[in-house]
Order: structure tokens, then sequence, then C-alpha cells
């Protein structure tokens, strides 16, 4: 059997020629029943992710249908998509034939791409992840950031985003080259151990005195209709909300300025968040009537027209600086990414200046 990438042979497999994978390249389509033994390094994932890994190219509805028909065994016994895999657990795979009608329905592969790394050593991977490109494929985007570093890495054992960021937001991208790193991390966030500071640029003058903003979020869809009917949205709500998530968001003034060619006063913000609730900072400063410039969502469209005119063709947002104890060494680590050109040509010197006095947040911040 040709080894797959996240597990190895097993004895079954060795005592049966019939477990030969059918092809000699990875992904394709395999005419034999196989058997997989997972590592360590998989342990812990659910079956049907561990399963679009291992079987490219194939159909994601093919797999649910081979997971439903127990046609997929793990240790002899049927299982479930949802079911999580652990180290040592033997996977039986049947013979998987696609018609020529599900061969040319399936997505085509995503585009190998790398990004600018800002960190890389075995454990993490942090790049710079440009605005308008998904972290992951899904909700109408065939492929994002994930799938592309799949593509461009085949090597790759294991690869896994840590956490994520919205399309329009550019900045600092956080992934996990092992599982025990993976875990690691994401405890991090989840125990808000991390550092998460993003550069935000908001209409109006920021009051000096608001700092923090601690208001519950909630998320819905946009009414049938509607511009964007069907779309998620997401609003504050009252604590007593049913679908009420608490979100703190911390703001600190950096500049107060004007773009070149428009009048309207308009605030550079560093703003930090403390936990990760879908388009927190964007909902945050909007409620608080400073709507992020360029925010199709949350903003204002007239005046998001205007901005497009004046060169401003993106949200201002940028996940600038993070920081997270190294899952393997332990050590605190400080990344920083800095504005990507189209954002930093708006930014008037004083900003510019006023971005490295800014201090970087110590490790319980």
């Amino acid at each position: 059997m040709k080894n797959i990438i996240g597990a190895k042979q097993s004895p079954a497999a060795a005592r049966n020629p019939a477990g030969r994978e059918a092809s000699g390249e990875p992904g394709a389509p395999h005419s034999a029943i196989r058997f997989l033994t997972v590592d360590a390094e998989s342990a812990g994932q659910r079956l049907d992710n561990f399963l679009f890994r291992h079987l490219k190219g194939v159909p994601k509805t093919h797999v649910y249908r081979i997971i439903r028909s127990g046609e997929v065994r793990i240790n002899k016994g049927r299982v479930q998509a949802e079911t999580r895999i652990e180290a040592g657990d033997v996977l039986r795979l049947p013979p998987i034939r696609i018609s020529p009608r599900a061969e040319e329905d399936a997505a085509p592969p995503a585009p190998a791409r790398e990004f600018p790394v800002l960190l890389e050593d075995e454990s993490v991977l942090a790049v710079d992840k440009p605005a308008g490109v998904a972290v992951h494929g899904g909700s109408g985007v065939s492929f994002g950031v994930i799938e592309q570093l799949r593509t461009a890495r085949p090597a790759a054992k294991f690869l896994e985003l840590v956490h994520r960021l919205d399309r329009e937001t550019s900045g600092i991208l956080l992934l996990a080259k092992k599982r025990s790193a993976l875990v690691a991390l994401q405890d991090q966030f989840r125990e808000r151990e991390t550092g998460k500071t993003y550069l935000a640029l908001v209409e109006g003058d920021w009051p000096a005195n608001k700092k923090v903003l601690d208001a519950p979020l909630a998320r819905y869809l946009l009414p049938d209709g509607s511009a964007g009917a069907g779309e998620r949205r997401v609003r504050v709500v009252a604590k007593d909300h049913p679908d009420a998530m608490r979100a703190v968001t911390l703001v600190r003034v950096l500049a107060r300025l004007s773009l070149p060619g428009d009048a309207s006063p308009m605030s550079l913000l560093a703003v930090t968040i403390k936990t990760g609730r879908t388009h927190q900072i964007r909902v945050h400063l909007a409620s608080a009537g400073h709507p992020i410039a360029g925010d199709d969502k949350y903003g204002e469209s007239t005046r998001q027209r205007a901005l497009h005119k004046l060169g401003l063709r993106r949200m201002f947002l940028h996940a600038w600086r993070l920081q997270f104890n190294h899952p393997a060494s332990g050590e605190r680590v400080a990344l920083q990414a800095g504005l990507p050109p189209e954002l930093l040509a708006l930014m008037p010197p004083a900003a510019l200046e006023a971005m490295t006095r800014h201090p970087t947040p110590t490790a319980h911040d």
C-alpha cells in the first residue's frame, strides 16, 4: 500500500494485497479496499475532515455517502462523520468509484499559493494574509488560504488554521504544523492568553475616554427581500438576549487625521480584542457610531463610495500584532505585520510615527 500522509500501513493491509492503492497518484480514486492506521498527529480529528484530506478529488457528498452507508469503518465498527479518530485506530476504506458526472461536478483543486511568512518552524506557520482572500473555502468561496497552502505544500503532513480572519481583513494569520501545536494554541486563544491587536481607521473623532466596549453580540441573517438576503450579520444585543455572546474590545486612539482630498475627521485606533466573536471589531465600532472606513457591511454606503474615490478600496482593518506562547518551547512570541501598501499610502507621517510609539502588549495584557 502506498503511504498516506497522516496515516501508515496497518498489519491488516500488509497481509492484504488488495489493500494497495489502484493509482500511484496521491488523492486519485481507489478501486480496492484499503486500511489506514491513524498516527499521533492525526489523532483528535473528525472522521470527515480526515477523509477530505486523504481522499483528495473525491466530492464531499461521496465521502459522506460512504460513511452513512457503513462502508467506512473504524476498528471494524460503524461510525459517524463527527466521530473523533484516535492514534492507532484502523480505518477501512471501501473502493472509491466516482461516476464521470460526479468527477465533472467536483470542485477543482485550489491553486497553489504561498503567502509572506512572518514565522515558520516545525510547529507553527504565521503568514501575512492579504485582504480579499478567505482563510478557508465555504459559503460561496471555493478555496482560501488553507487550501492554497496545502496545494503548495503537498509534502506537509499536517497544516491547520489556528484561528480565523474575515476575508476583508489583512494581517497575521496563524497556522499549526502539528496537531499538538494546534491544540496548545487553540487552548491559548480560548483561555485569552494571546494578545491580538488590530489597526482600524474609523469615521469621526473617537472619544479618548471610550476605552472599553463590553457589549454582547448575536448573529442573524438578513431577511428575505432585503439587499444581501440570507447573508450572515452580527449586532449588539441586550445581555438577556437568548443568543447573546459576551464580547470585549479595548480601544486606544493612535492618531486623528483626514484622508488626502477629504475634510472628514477620522481616527486611527489600536484595537485589542479579549474575545473572538464573528465581526466583533466591526460591529462594536459601528455600534459606537464610528464604523470602520471601507466597511461595506456595517458602514454607510454613500460614505463608502466616497472613500473608494479617495483611494480606499477595501476595509481599513489590519491584524497588526499577535502574541502567544510557543507550543513547543513555551517562550513568548511577538509578531507584527506592517500595514499593506494600499493602506500605508493613505497614512500621514504623524499617524505612522504614532504607530511606532504604541507599546507591544505584555504576556497578559
